[in-house]
């Protein structure tokens, strides 16, 4: 193959990994939507399969996210110093005990600070396995100040 076919499908390639789907959907009286096919397809959400489900009300705004059956999941609040690395720290201690970021959402309280982040963490590979274990992973790092801990219980 030639470099100009070559880049034309790297350039293809790039457009669709970058691309956003948006799509309007209706809510049915029973406060459910379907997902269109063309989202299921690009994020690979299957029948059965769990979604986590996070609404934002100050931004008015819901995020799907589909996470895999052997996910266990918990909700981690913190309030951090407001500090460049400081999330960091906390990112590499997770990484470290094999915990994945699910999502990650922080919000500056006093600039210099403090700021506060609501992260879901997925510890199914990780020998961290309750509540009280990832508190106390995370409660001893430098930046943290405070640390709420919480499982998700699949509905």
């Amino acid at each position: 193959m030639n470099k100009e076919i070559l880049d034309d499908i790297n350039t293809l390639i790039i457009a669709v990994v970058l691309m956003k789907i948006r799509e309007i959907v209706r809510v049915d009286n029973k406060g459910r939507i379907t997902i269109p096919l063309i989202i299921r397809e690009a994020l690979d959400i299957r029948e059965g399969m769990s979604v986590l489900l996070i609404a934002d009300t100050e931004k008015r705004e819901l995020i799907v996210s589909p996470i895999s059956e052997e996910a266990k999941l918990f909700e981690i609040e913190i309030e951090i110093e407001d500090r460049p690395g400081a999330l960091a720290e906390v990112a590499n201690e997770l990484a470290r005990h094999s915990i994945d970021q699910v999502m990650t959402r922080c919000t500056t309280l006093r600039r210099g600070e403090i700021a506060e982040c609501i992260m879901v963490v997925d510890t199914s590979k990780s020998a961290i396995t309750t509540e009280k274990e990832l508190e106390n992973l995370i409660k001893n790092l430098r930046p943290i100040r405070i640390v709420k801990v919480r499982a998700f219980q699949k509905g």
